[in-house]
This record gives C-alpha cells, structure tokens and sequence, in this order.
C-alpha cells in the first residue's frame, strides 16, 4: 500500500483508504456487523490506515464498529468523522443562518458523541458534514474549531464539501483552519480539477475523495435491469431512467479497459489517483471482497497521459441527488 501526504496535516494515509457510511447500516441494506468487522480489520492488515466515518452513519453506529476495531490493533490508524448539521439538511442551502446548522455548542457536542463512540481521546480529523461559505465569516463557527484543539479533542479540521459543489468551501479554507476537503470526484464528475484541486496543492490542504464509483454507476454493475433493496437509498438515486442513462455511458468506458486498467472499478480508481492533489480515496467497504480489490489498486502504476486524456471525455455534468 503507497501513502501520500494528507495535506499539512503530517499524516502519511493510505492512497485508498475505508468509506464506512455503508457499515453504519440505516440507509444501505444488507449491513452485517460481523462481516463489517472482518472487513475492517482485512483493510487493515491490506496497509490501509485512514478510515472515514461520521457520526450520522447510522446514528453513531459505524463510529461505534470502528471504536472495536481501534481497540484490537495496534497500528497507527487515522480516523476522520463529521458533525452532521443540526437541521439534518444535506446539502447545506445558501442563506440557512449557522445556528440551524452549527452552532458552537453543538459542535462541541456532537463532537463528544463521537469521540465516546470511538472510545478515543481525540480525533485526527473533525469534519463539518456539510457547508455554505455564508458561514466562512462566523467567528463562533472557528471559536469551537479551536477550541477543540486547544483541549485535544481534535487534531485537525476538514470539510465534507457538498455533493457536486467543490468550490463552495474556498472561503473557509482562507481562514487558515481547514486543513482538508472531502470531495465527490470520479470520471463522470471531474469538476474539483478546475477550481479545488490547485487551491488545495497551492495551499497544501488535503485532498479527500468520495464516491470514487458514482455510488456503483462506475463498477459497471448498474444496468436498467439493476433492483435495489426496497429501503436501499440507491433507489432514488438511481431512480426513472438514470440506470438506462449510466449503463449507455459506462458501456462507452469499457472500450477502455486493458493493460492499464482490466475492470472499470479499478479504472475508476486509477482515475481518482493519477491527480497529485488527490491524498486518499474512500471508496465503500463493506466485504473482504471490497477491501482486497480495492486496496490492490494501490501500486504505483499511473495511467499514461492518452488514457487520462481519454477519460477526461466522459465527464458528465449532472447531479442525482438534487435532481
């Protein structure tokens, strides 16, 4: 397993690091904690040491399966977790006052929540779950940031940037008290390459990426066909015809596929990693199977400049989630 540099942070992660909103259980079906567990530690023991949570992941519930595992290792392992905002809004909307969202009391709390559901003394890194740059000039917003570092329970802060918005968290970061973005950033959404990506290396603030696969889109597996659990969230993410619509571009992917990439889940990965702003990718983990094949991607080997050049026609300016 390679590891780059989160960002100022000094903390050397793995390049593929542990999604873990799906072991939370709640919104994904089919969640087992015993398999979770095992999954979690076969990361592990694959050189993954960066594992990212929230304590909205099935109410604490993830946190909670990480802390059992934190308990029975002992290597070195960063974990990130994120305060959801008080309104339970996801997205953040513009023009939401930071008390229905951040209020530094709660901050201070949920915070708590989770380092007790961890069973730590401190966080490696805090997140905000959501964000509005309206809120980047809110001293009490930075007064429970430092706070909390000032009293150790957290190391470091970042921000979970809004589904398919990455440069709405640019005026925050001026502050100086970000040191990371978590970001959405695949083939079919590569828009932080426009703005975020040279921030972020010009400022050397760390570089977080979710939704690797478009939420499975990219694993090839979705086709028109594709049934989800009933209370499966993917439902209305990939509700109508969007299934019809990934499948036609996904089929356009695989003439892609070769020596450089044999399956379009490490082609997605590969893709996510062959930017030098990108410090880790969290990719879902819920099985054996998801840790072994996705940390094996971590070995050095780089797409070639034509492929990436390729790959840079499929982007895809849309968003399932507010649509």
């Amino acid at each position: 397993m390679f590891t780059r540099q989160l960002g100022k942070t000094g903390y050397k992660v793995s390049e593929i690091g542990f999604g873990a909103w799906g072991i939370g259980g709640a919104m994904w079906q089919g969640s087992d904690d015993k398999e979770s567990l095992i999954a979690l530690n076969k990361a592990v023991e694959l050189g993954v040491n960066f594992i990212d949570t929230a304590l909205a992941y099935g109410d604490g519930h993830s946190e909670k399966l990480i802390g059992k595992l934190l308990r029975s290792r002992s290597e070195r392992i960063y974990v990130a977790s994120k305060i959801p905002p008080k309104n339970r809004q996801w997205p953040a909307r513009d023009g939401v006052p930071f008390q229905e969202t951040f209020p530094k009391q709660y901050i201070i709390e949920c915070t708590e929540n989770s380092l007790r559901n961890l069973r730590a003394e401190c966080l490696d890194l805090q997140q905000f779950h959501v964000w509005s740059d309206t809120w980047s000039e809110v001293s009490e917003i930075w007064s429970a940031v430092e706070s909390l570092k000032k009293e150790g329970k957290v190391a470091h802060f970042g921000i979970s940037i809004n589904d398919h918005q990455p440069a709405s968290a640019l005026k925050a970061a001026a502050t100086g008290l970000i040191d990371s973005f978590q970001v959405i950033y695949n083939i079919f959404d590569q828009s932080p390459e426009d703005e975020l990506f040279p921030y972020c290396q010009k400022n050397n603030i760390g570089v977080i990426v979710r939704v690797p696969f478009d939420e499975g889109g990219l694993t090839g597996r979705v086709t028109p066909e594709t049934k989800f659990p009933e209370k499966d969230w993917r439902n209305d993410y990939f509700r109508g015809d969007r299934k019809r619509h990934v499948a036609e571009r996904v089929e356009k992917l695989k003439t892609l596929l070769g020596a450089e990439a044999r399956t379009l889940p490490e082609l997605a990965l590969r893709f996510c990693l062959s930017h030098p702003a990108v410090s880790t990718i969290i990719p879902g983990i819920r099985t054996i199977a998801h840790a072994e094949s996705n940390t094996a991607v971590s070995d050095g080997k780089k797409l070639s400049s034509p492929l990436l050049i390729e790959l840079r026609k499929h982007r895809w300016v849309r968003n399932f989630y507010g649509e």
